[in-house]
């Protein structure tokens, strides 16, 4: 690959905002074109960013574009990546990586025979929030990490989005919208999980859109809106996570880590860049680290950055494939372990990511 991955986007609704807010810092990528089931839509969002608007097959098929920006609803993401892959195209793709791993794996085994690449989103944990506390956990800041605490709640999207019913459907509900975020986390800090056991449930609240145009809608609820886990990981540690569509305030941290020395504050894996604290017997009082590894300022969008460097130089990428075909069996073996009351079994695994060097940026690509 010479000069910049030339990439397009396929879906430009809400969160295709962020990733246009970092693309122009990103050197090693260059839009092309978009497209949207919403034709109008993407030629509003071309016209803004001076890229061409195509339909989803043009686009899928144009010979100038190297690599797919997925930003479908869930539902979708396995069908765009496969088609995508297809014709020969490198993907990365909002999370999850697909519904089931059954959906997934043939999708990844297509990339794999093809020699192309498959990335995915949360690349949160590229920043420098993160991979501080990896760094600080890896050089025994709080001693053998024994166990982490995540925590997500929240009362609803449907009181700020729009359009929020896919966050109901499968696909969707606090696990699968926001847990790849906690448990990407989870597995970079403490390694693969092997096994899970979990509660899950269903809220009776009835909900209907809050804001917009369709406001007063109703909303069908067909996903369990509040998930308590606890995951083994392979090297030792235990860690719970709880995710929530009914919970109207908490104090939880995002993410606590504990060790044989000491606990780690981790900031929110939804942001980049958010400060690392750590309380220890020697220091006993929590105390802000400076950043000490990660992409300076990242934003959404590093993830297919990083694996373009990654193509140009023949390195594993990271936010990878792999990473979220595990996180979506550590999601779906969650969903399994609540319905049936048991422990359940992982079938993947994945490594964590190479750490990340305070300073780089894909500016010094």
């Amino acid at each position: 690959m010479g000069g910049p991955l030339r990439f397009g986007i396929v879906g430009v609704g809400k969160i295709s905002e962020q990733y246009f807010a970092s693309l122009g810092r990103l050197p090693g990528i260059r839009l092309v074109a978009v497209a949207d089931l919403d034709a109008e839509r993407s030629a509003q969002v071309a016209a803004e960013h001076g890229v061409e608007s195509l339909t989803v097959d043009a686009l899928i098929a144009h010979p100038d574009i190297d690599a797919i920006l997925n930003l479908t609803i869930p539902i979708a993401h396995v069908d765009i990546a496969t088609r995508a892959l297809a014709a020969g195209k490198h993907v990365f793709g909002e999370k999850p990586l697909g519904l089931t791993v059954a959906e997934a794996g043939p999708m990844l085994a297509l990339a794999e025979s093809a020699g192309l690449r498959v990335g995915s989103a949360p690349d949160t944990v590229l920043g420098t929030g993160i991979q501080t506390a990896r760094q600080l956990l890896d050089s025994g800041a709080i001693g053998d990490p024994v166990g982490a605490s995540a925590s997500w709640v929240s009362s609803g999207h449907e009181q700020w989005h729009p359009a929020p019913q896919f966050y109901y459907q499968p696909g969707g509900g606090p696990l699968f919208d926001m847990g790849p975020y906690y448990l990407t986390a989870l597995v970079e800090l403490l390694g693969p999980v092997v096994r899970v056991s979990a509660t899950t449930r269903r809220s009776t609240r009835e909900r209907a859109i809050e804001v917009g145009a369709r406001a007063g809608t109703p909303i069908a609820v067909e996903v369990d809106t509040h998930v308590t886990a606890l995951l083994e990981h392979a090297a030792g540690p235990s860690s719970t996570i709880q995710v929530s569509f009914d919970v109207w305030t908490s104090r939880h941290s995002p993410i606590e880590l504990y060790g044989s020395s000491g606990t780690m504050a981790v900031p929110d894996p939804n942001h980049f860049d958010d400060p690392v604290s750590l309380w220890t017997p020697a220091a006993p009082e929590w105390t802000e680290v400076a950043p000490t590894a990660g992409y300076l300022q990242a934003a959404r969008g590093y993830g297919l950055a990083d694996m373009a460097q990654a193509i140009a130089t023949d390195r594993p990428h990271r936010a990878s494939g792999l990473m979220a075909m595990h996180v979506l069996d550590i999601m779906e073996s969650i969903l399994l372990a609540g319905a049936e009351h048991r422990v359940v079994e992982l079938v993947t695994t994945a490594e964590q990511s190479a750490p990340i060097e305070l300073g780089s940026t894909p500016e010094s690509w």
